[in-house]
C-alpha cells in the first residue's frame, strides 16, 4: 500500500534515493523494483532488520532490475551519516507527526537532498486525525505516538521554510480512516470487536485483490476522507555567479 504516487514523484534508474523513516519498507521496496539505489533508514533496529530481510529475497527473486541496489540502516533522522547532496529523492512518509523537531528533521532532508533533488513527504490529514484524537486517548498518548496534526498550509509552509518549493499534493487512502476510526472507538488494541475484525478483512481483501470498485471508490472519496495528505517539493539548484 504506497502513499506515495510515483506518477508524480517519477524516479529513474541508478537515482540515490532516501526512504527516510522507512518503518516497514513498502517505499523502499517499490523505489529498489524501479532501479533505484536505496537506502532505507529507521530508528527502529527491528524495522531495519524486516527490511534487510525483505530487500535480500528481493535481490534473491530477480525483483529488482540488475544495476539496482539496497540496503537498510539503523540512523537518528536529525543527525543523518551522509555527506551533503547525497541523494537525488527523499521520501518522508508518516514520519513528521512523530518527531518533536520536525524542523530539524527537515533541514536534515534538505542537506542531504542535492539541487534539483525531489522529496516526497506525507503526514496524517487534519480532518480524519483530528477525529481519531477526539475518540481515543490512547491512539496518539503512547511512547513515539503522534504528537501533532498538520493542516495542509502549515505542512506546506515547513517545505517552503526549510528552502524547498512544492509543486503538487493530494490525498491518500480514504478507505483506511473508518477503519482507524473504529479502532479508535473501540479500543486501539482491541482487535477482535466484531466492527473492527470486519473492516480490516475488507481492507486485506482490497489491498490483496485491488479489485476495480474499490479502487474506484477509493479515488472518488480521497479528497474528502484521504487518511494522508502527500506534497512534493524539489530543492531549487544553486544559481551560477
Amino acid at each position: 500500500m504506497l502513499t506515495v504516487d510515483f506518477t508524480r514523484f517519477p524516479l529513474a534508474p541508478g537515482d540515490r534515493v532516501l526512504d527516510l523513516g522507512c518503518g516497514e519498507g513498502r517505499h523502499a521496496f517499490e523505489c529498489y523494483r524501479r532501479g533505484a539505489h536505496v537506502v532505507a533508514l529507521d530508528r527502529s533496529a527491528k524495522d531495519v532488520g524486516h527490511v534487510a530481510s525483505w530487500l535480500a529475497a528481493m535481490k534473491e527473486v530477480g525483483e529488482a532490475p540488475a544495476g539496482a541496489s539496497a540496503t537498510a540502516i539503523e540512523g537518528d533522522a536529525l543527525a543523518l551519516p551522509f555527506p551533503d547532496d547525497s541523494f537525488d529523492a527523499l521520501i518522508v512518509s508518516e514520519v513528521m507527526e512523530h518527531v518533536p523537531d520536525d524542523k530539524g528533521l527537515l533541514a536534515e532532508a534538505v542537506r542531504v537532498l542535492r539541487p534539483g533533488g525531489r522529496i516526497a513527504v506525507s503526514v496524517p490529514r487534519y480532518g480524519p486525525e483530528r477525529v481519531c484524537w477526539a475518540l481515543s486517548d490512547a491512539y496518539h498518548e503512547v511512547e513515539g505516538g503522534h504528537i501533532r496534526i498538520y493542516r495542509a498550509e502549515e505542512l506546506l509552509d515547513r517545505l517552503r521554510e526549510a528552502g524547498l518549493r512544492p509543486y503538487g499534493t493530494h490525498h491518500a487512502h480514504a478507505l483506511h480512516a473508518p477503519y482507524w476510526w473504529l479502532k479508535c472507538a473501540f479500543g486501539v488494541d482491541n482487535d477482535q470487536a466484531l466492527p473492527v475484525r470486519a473492516y480490516h478483512k475488507l481492507l486485506v481483501w482490497d489491498i490483496m485483490k485491488r479489485p476495480l470498485a474499490t479502487r474506484v471508490a477509493e479515488q472518488a472519496l480521497n479528497p474528502l476522507l484521504g487518511k494522508s495528505f502527500v506534497a512534493y517539493a524539489t530543492k531549487p539548484r544553486l544559481e551560477r555567479a
